[in-house]
């Protein structure tokens, strides 16, 4: 495994994160999360990220789980705040009130006395940001998050982030936005306001929710049992599962075996071509996804592969930052 400094932190995290993201909390979901989050540390990741919500909390217990009994020190554990926990007014959004609350469950939960990495999951405009960041300062100096991050915010919501951290003297070093070839909005506003001030892209969904695995055929119906196949993951996929994105991805593959890659080592190591991406965050429903997605760590891809890859994609590619999530009213 390889590793890279979170934007200019002196934190370090393995290239390739584990995201712990189950749906439903059963316990086929839990048993695959905890053979999977096994792989992950016999490959050498450090670096697990989570959220509270997801599926209501129990991804955070199965991950707490799953890291029983590991070198604290040696683990890099990240989680987020702002979706629904609860059925309160107050139990969601980016209020100091729930942020107070939300990590003290948190902690429970992933069974740790603080978390490395405190990340906002998204923009609340219901909430002074004021109110927000000096929240996150507070809890970075009683110890219970070491670093701030964001996810899914916009360049304007970062640069007024930044601004006030600076003034708050919080570490603010990450955001954790979509990006995949197919998916490159933050590129032209996200990246450079983030290089300004020194906060690094931990970046999800690198294989684009798998369709840059090449396993969805144009013309044909999605794969019995794939993410395509579930009504959560329909949303993210409905701009990329077009006959036209589907075409151009199968024509990626022998671009991967020319480089001695898998479709998906392919597609992780792209992402981290870019300096500013510090870490890719995979997910996995088996353990052998795990070990096929780690060797992408490392990888080098010379800049005529690249080329290649921008031909063979040319507009399927998704640049607009309109694109980005905007900032949402609390759910």
């Amino acid at each position: 495994m390889h590793h890279r400094h979170l934007g200019q932190s002196g934190l370090v995290v393995s290239e390739i994160s584990y995201g712990n993201w189950i749906t439903h909390g059963s316990q086929v979901e839990k048993d695959a999360a905890l053979t999977c989050v096994k792989a992950a540390l016999d490959e050498g990741i450090t670096t697990f990220d989570t959220a509270d919500a997801y599926a209501n909390t129990r991804a955070e217990e199965v991950l707490g789980e799953a890291l029983a009994g590991q070198r604290r020190a040696g683990l890099e554990i990240f989680t987020k705040v702002y979706w629904p926990t609860g059925p309160g007014k107050n139990d969601r959004g980016l209020s100091r009130k729930h942020i107070f609350e939300s990590i003290e469950g948190s902690l429970k939960r992933l069974r740790t006395d603080y978390v490395d990495l405190y990340q906002a999951h998204r923009y609340d405009v219901e909430t002074p940001l004021e109110e927000t960041m000096t929240a996150f300062a507070d809890l970075v100096r009683q110890g219970k998050a070491l670093y701030i991050g964001v996810s899914e915010w916009t360049a304007e919501q970062i640069e007024r982030a930044a601004v006030l951290a600076r003034e708050l003297r919080v570490p603010f070093i990450s955001n954790q936005p979509q990006y995949s070839m197919l998916w490159r909005v933050i590129e032209d506003e996200v990246v450079p306001t983030s290089e300004k001030h020194g906060i690094g892209q931990i970046v999800w969904s690198p294989i684009a929710q798998g369709v840059l695995t090449g396993k969805y055929l144009p013309g044909q119906p999605p794969p019995e049992g794939s993410r395509a196949t579930d009504p959560t993951g329909w949303s993210f996929m409905k701009r990329l599962l077009t006959d036209e994105v589907l075409t151009r991805v199968q024509k990626l593959k022998p671009i991967a075996e020319e480089a001695g890659l898998s479709m998906a080592q392919l597609a992780v190591a792209w992402v981290l071509q870019n300096p500013n991406v510090s870490s890719a965050i995979v997910g996995a429903s088996r353990p052998e996804q795990v070990r096929d997605n780690v060797k992408a760590a490392g990888v080098k891809l010379d800049p005529a592969v690249m080329k290649k890859i921008d031909d063979v994609l040319g507009d399927a590619v998704q640049r607009d930052p309109k694109l980005t999530v905007s900032p949402a009213k609390r759910p």
